[in-house]
């Protein structure tokens, strides 16, 4: 059975009445087996963030604001002279970002469900930093090997780099796709709060509530640390896929459907506000319907509509993701910008992804296995050195 909601309370004080419990709505193909699905692997989860991370490759080769200036030093004229149908496309490919936002948010609150604190900085640690070890060192070796796209850090820098937490020392990234890593590590930071207290269905919406108001409110209290935690820029995309997530585990109601909205309402004018500020190559109405889309999408997948929807190739899909996020751009413009002579340029692109692509299984296969595996080792017998010297 799905697992079900606190239980409703009420209070007759006139005649006694017999109580009786009252059906549960289904509120998906697979009600009735909710609780069973809350641990199971969402494949299709898998291939989305695949999808969102092609989103975001394709737009930063083809449809950035700066590959479509005259004289830019990757294509050289603007890319939509060069494939005007291309970039039409990849110019609402930077919403992959905001999609993997809402994913994370998903995922985060399922992956802690039933553990503590420990559990839930080793999983990050493991999870976040080989990979991001080897893109630093990866990238820089691009950087001097290919100059003149790119500025390459000062040792001191790329060395701060390696922390993921340069952001917060006003340094520059490495490769400028790291700025979400900040978002997420702010994210985690907040929730560990309510991971310590113990995840309920309860406490998860409390958390979004609050943190929704603080984000809401942050942009205008002239307040910089409170601007800082609370993330207003992402707080929204994280709280939809917590609101998601306990849809999935326990069954939809209008309180959580209205987290969902008020999401896609601060979702929508954060879109157009990016468009205006940082984009400036895509229109408002048709970023909004992607990420409309997207939501409905999701809300079926959290509803059980996509179950059936298995298979190890989604698996590895969603292993390619980080690693191909966290290589691509900086790496994968500085080779178009020498190889763009050399073939047609939807072929380079194809190429260049496809070459990433693979580079991304090898990073998975040969870097994050392993050190993720000693990483944790580690810091698994340091927590307990540490618990048993504080008895």
């Amino acid at each position: 059975m799905r697992q079900p909601l606190p239980p409703l309370t009420s209070t007759v004080r006139a005649v006694p009445v017999q109580r009786r419990s009252l059906p549960r709505p289904r509120t998906g193909r697979h009600a009735a087996t909710g609780g069973e699905r809350a641990g199971r692997r969402l494949y299709v989860i898998d291939g989305i963030r695949l999808v969102a991370a092609l989103m975001v490759a394709v737009h930063h080769y083809a449809g950035t604001h700066r590959v479509n200036q005259p004289g830019n030093v990757v294509w050289g004229r603007p890319v939509s002279e060069i494939m005007p149908n291309v970039f039409h496309v990849a110019s609402y490919g930077w919403i992959g970002v905001e999609i993997f936002f809402v994913i994370s948010g998903f995922v985060i609150c399922m992956s802690c469900w039933g553990r503590g604190p420990r559990q839930f900085f080793v999983s990050r640690v493991i999870r976040l930093y080989p990979a991001y070890w080897f893109a630093i060192v990866f990238t820089t070796a691009v950087l001097v090997a290919v100059p003149g796209v790119w500025e390459r850090l000062r040792l001191r820098e790329i060395l701060l780099n390696l922390t993921m937490l340069q952001s917060g020392s006003a340094v520059p990234n490495v490769d400028g796709v790291y700025w979400t890593l900040w978002s997420e590590l702010r994210f985690y930071l907040l929730f560990m709060v309510v991971v310590a207290m113990g995840l309920t269905y309860r406490r998860v919406v409390v958390f979004c509530c609050v943190w929704g108001a603080a984000a809401m409110l942050a942009p205008v209290s002239d307040l910089r640390l409170m601007e800082l935690v609370a993330n207003p820029e992402g707080a929204w995309y994280f709280i939809a896929g917590l609101a998601l997530y306990l849809m999935h585990r326990f069954g939809q109601d209008l309180l959580l459907w209205g987290i969902l909205g008020m999401a896609w309402l601060m979702g929508q004018m954060e879109l157009g506000e990016r468009i205006d500020t940082v984009e400036h190559v895509s229109g408002w109405r048709g970023a909004t319907l992607i990420f409309t889309v997207f939501l409905l999408f999701m809300v079926a997948v959290a509803l059980g509509y996509t179950d059936r929807v298995r298979g190890k190739w989604l698996v590895t899909a969603g292993a390619l993701t980080y690693p191909l996020y966290l290589v691509h751009y900086t790496a994968g413009t500085a080779a178009i910008s020498r190889l763009r002579d050399q073939m047609d340029a939807r072929l380079l692109v194809a190429v260049v992804i496809a070459g990433f692509l693979i580079l991304s299984w090898l990073i998975h296969r040969f870097v994050e296995r392993p050190v993720s595996l000693k990483l944790k080792n580690g810091l698994d017998t340091s927590f307990a050195r540490l618990r048993n010297a504080a008895n």
